[in-house]
């Protein structure tokens, strides 16, 4: 039965620390980094093209203002994910605002009268992916945060994932 959802918002905070120093036109540390690339969240991303240092080489180029040499699609997809959220900040705001308000306890009875999770305990883990919406590992789900979508265009300021509201 589940008892817990919990949203880990690690990897988005080193992230917007990140994506927040690039808009200042401030030089990311490669220590930090390295940091980032080797947080244990990121490492659902990883495979025999992607990892810890494909996360490095490409936020290095961003922080230093260099053009990316790369042939592996993954990298230049990280690429412009990153260099997309750095180019709007008010975006950026109304997409990361209600991932921090987010309480998802109110959802626990409803999962628990719908189907039979065999974990007491969920993680929901936001990080920067690439095409996929989301991806389930145990009891943790991670979601792709360049998949939230922000309606500024009407205005609404309405938020989704997958055309579902969080």
């Amino acid at each position: 039965m589940l008892n817990k959802i919990i949203v880990n918002l690690n990897v988005l905070e080193f992230m917007n620390f990140f994506w927040q120093s690039i808009m200042d036109r401030e030089k990311v540390s490669e220590v930090y980094l390295s940091e980032l690339a080797s947080l244990p969240e990121m490492k659902v991303l990883y495979d025999d093209e992607f990892n810890e240092e494909s996360v490095r080489k490409v936020l290095s180029a961003i922080s230093n203002r260099e053009r990316l040499n790369t042939n592996i699609l993954k990298e230049k997809q990280f690429w412009n994910n990153n260099m997309w959220v750095t180019e709007d900040g008010e975006l950026l705001k109304a997409m990361i605002q209600p991932i921090k308000a987010l309480n998802l306890d109110n959802l626990k009875d409803g999962i628990n009268e719908k189907s039979n999770i065999p974990f007491e305990e969920i993680q929901v883990i936001f990080i920067p992916g690439f095409k996929e919406e989301c991806y389930q590992i145990g009891n943790k789900l991670y979601i792709n945060f360049f998949k939230i979508m922000v309606d500024v265009f009407y205005g609404t300021g309405k938020v989704t994932i997958s055309n579902l509201e969080p």
